[in-house]
């Protein structure tokens, strides 16, 4: 890997990026901790090709685009999974001439040639470089059937619960699954991943050996393996040689009429690196947020249904505005995501540790900002209010369909209007939408006629007779599926002195919207359609989550 000084003095020298934008990128990394390649491309300052391109004439090698060509699965695999994943390197050809073409993010890296002349004794190698992120696309082609995994520990009974669950575990994180499901059935167990949103089948554990892998599982996440009928909840950070990081699990035990279900979250650390541009916000959306968020007191709410990234937005928020100038505090149920600089307590009814109680514990600590997992009840919402009337800056989840409907919803659980009036800074409203897959990308035209039958509410949108869309035709990146990846649509809705008025005459979610309309407030369907029309998303894909 190379360093980010000599990264840095590749793209400037090599006049791939100004001088001043790049001055521009490290003042970003610097402030926000993030990574200066992260920061380049997310600018726009930027493409992946030219900085592969840049960093392959640096490394005197030739560019390997793995998207546009993609190594087939028997290529890939005729390198042993760990020289692969040690050396971050897979086969980009192999030619007629005795040649093997090897792509890996460092061809300078020691014993790479060694290690690989042993493999291909009578190949002449040569190396390419290509981006890592491209590299790890296919690593996924070492994923087998969890079935035949099965089959082959089989043959060991004593190591089918650890390895099994290992397997699982690194299965899911190759595939990027946000949740693992164990559902008992008759037959044994189904094991299926959520993917970008949608569930799909890995495998089944058989019945024999299903009672092991939980108990192992149990044991992992530190919770009682005699207890069958009442739901447990637990953690596991798992560590694996494939992965450079530690990744934290959180598990969920429940029973059921056929056993014991298991549904475990995966808490990906990939919410370090991100910035709000990152998670879909306009620049136009970032500056408003970031305005809100310097402000001394006030309430920054983010609403929407479970699973539709709030957490991941608020976190995004925090690690953007930390630093060591303020105290900052949560409280959650549960702490999804470690953020080093942040104050984080955990809810435990046990104790009798709620948000209530806790929020109340905060206030005595001196905190700049304060951040509530959720507002669930009266008492949790009226402590909230009066810490963001006492100079503190308070963020917090809320469920509410949309951002109008929050401001009647929150006043119906018992806060006084004018409270919050005099609070309420900036509502966040948000849904996640599959990306098109960047690999297999492409463009369609659908006529004026063909828009009118999804319904004239979204044809309105467009104009001229017909219109230029995307999608992802299917690849082996995507598995077939067009999509790869999920962002969000969002819509902000801004507390000014005029809302401030209204919310005092405890209004309609309709009379919220409509005044916000004549300050040029856009709804999350508004949002989505723009990214339709960037090709991030499909139209398809946009109403199936967002309704116009």
């Amino acid at each position: 890997m190379i360093s980010n000084d000599t990264l840095i003095s590749i793209l400037v020298e090599g006049g791939y990026v100004a001088e001043s934008d790049m001055q521009k990128a490290e003042e970003i990394a610097k402030k926000s901790n993030y990574e200066i390649v992260d920061v380049l491309l997310s600018e726009k300052l930027i493409t992946k090709d030219i900085l592969g391109q840049a960093i392959a004439e640096f490394f005197k090698v030739p560019y390997a685009d793995l998207n546009s060509y993609f190594p087939d699965k028997e290529q890939v695999l005729k390198i042993p999974e760990e020289i692969a994943k040690k050396y971050k390197v897979v086969i980009f050809k192999i030619d007629d001439d005795n040649n093997i073409v090897l792509s890996t993010d460092d061809p300078s890296q020691q014993g790479i040639g060694e290690e690989l002349q042993k493999i291909f004794p009578n190949l002449n190698l040569i190396f390419n470089y290509s981006l890592l992120e491209d590299i790890e696309v296919c690593f996924a082609n070492y994923q087998k059937s969890l079935n035949t995994r099965f089959a082959e520990l089989l043959k060991n009974v004593k190591k089918l619960a650890p390895e099994a669950v290992e397997q699982i575990i690194e299965d899911a994180l190759i595939l990027k699954a946000s949740d693992i499901h164990l559902e008992p059935s008759e037959k044994g167990a189904d094991v299926r991943f959520r993917i970008d949103g949608m569930l799909h089948e890995a495998g089944q554990i058989p019945k024999d050996y299903f009672e092991n892998i939980l108990n192992r599982i149990k044991v992992q996440a530190k919770l009682r393996i005699d207890e069958h009928f009442n739901p447990q909840d637990g953690a596991i950070r798992f560590s694996s040689k494939g992965f450079e990081r530690p990744v934290d699990l959180r598990v969920s035990v429940v029973p059921t009429l056929n056993g014991e279900k298991v549904a475990i979250r995966v808490l990906s650390s990939y919410v370090r690196d991100l910035r709000l541009g990152d998670i879909g916000m306009s620049e136009e959306m970032q500056e408003q947020v970031l305005e809100s968020s310097k402000k001394a007191f006030g309430m920054i709410l983010v609403t929407g249904p479970t699973g539709s990234g709030k957490t991941t937005t608020l976190y995004t928020l925090l690690k953007q505005i930390n630093s060591r100038k303020i105290n900052i505090t949560t409280i959650e149920d549960p702490v999804e995501y470690k953020i080093q600089g942040i104050n984080q307590i955990q809810v435990n009814p046990q104790t009798n540790l709620t948000f209530a109680r806790g929020l109340r514990s905060i206030l005595r600590q001196d905190p700049n900002i304060i951040l509530v997992g959720e507002i669930r009840d009266e008492e949790t919402a009226d402590i909230a209010v009066n810490a963001s009337l006492t100079g503190h800056l308070l963020l917090s989840t809320f469920h509410a369909n949309n951002s109008a409907t929050a401001i009647p919803r929150f006043i119906d659980i018992g806060i006084e209007p004018f409270l919050v009036s005099s609070t309420l800074e900036l509502v966040i409203a948000q849904r996640l939408v599959r990306k098109i897959c960047d690999s297999c990308k492409m463009s369609y035209s659908i006529t004026k006629s063909e828009l009118l039958k999804m319904g004239p509410d979204i044809a309105k949108y467009f104009d001229g007779k017909n219109q230029t869309l995307y999608k992802g035709k299917g690849c082996q990146v995507c598995s077939n599926t067009g999509f790869k990846g999920r962002v969000g649509v969002f819509e902000l809705l801004k507390i000014d002195s005029d809302m401030q008025d209204l919310i005092i005459r405890h209004p309609s979610a309709k009379e919220v919207e409509q005044l916000a309309k004549t300050k040029g407030f856009k709804t999350m369907f508004e949002d989505g359609i723009i990214k339709v029309k960037e090709g991030v998303t499909t139209i398809e894909e946009l109403l199936r989550v967002v309704a116009p």
